[in-house]
């Protein structure tokens, strides 16, 4: 299984931007998918969660809830993580993960500052 995040990089506070996850090695479409952040000394913390298999729903962090959003498209083995409106407290390293699992990607720099 491996999970390749891309998408990260430098955004002035109020900008946007989308991460990506590209999935391989698993069934992808019956699988929940997770983003999670790590902040420089805090713990990771979930930042949104997509379920999969035939009922998809999102759900988001209190701390993102209204400027981001996660989303999937499995005819490409990708979930998405849109980020508007960012702060510097979004600032993070963000991961992906499937759901229930010990996969993770490698992670993605997101370093929100004027």
């Amino acid at each position: 299984v491996q999970l390749v995040e891309s998408g990260g990089g430098l955004v002035r506070p109020g900008g946007s931007l989308r991460l990506s996850c590209a999935a391989s090695g698993l069934t992808f479409d019956t699988f929940g998918m997770r983003w999670y952040r790590q902040a420089p000394g805090k713990e990771r913390e979930l930042v949104a969660t997509i379920t999969g298999g035939e009922l998809i729903k999102p759900y988001s962090a209190d701390a993102v809830k209204g400027r981001f959003v996660i989303s999937r498209d499995n005819a490409k083995n990708t979930v998405y993580l849109q980020m508007n409106s960012l702060k510097p407290e979004d600032t993070a390293v963000y991961y992906c993960n499937a759901w229930g699992t010990q996969f993770w990607g490698q992670g993605t720099q997101v370093t929100v500052s004027s």
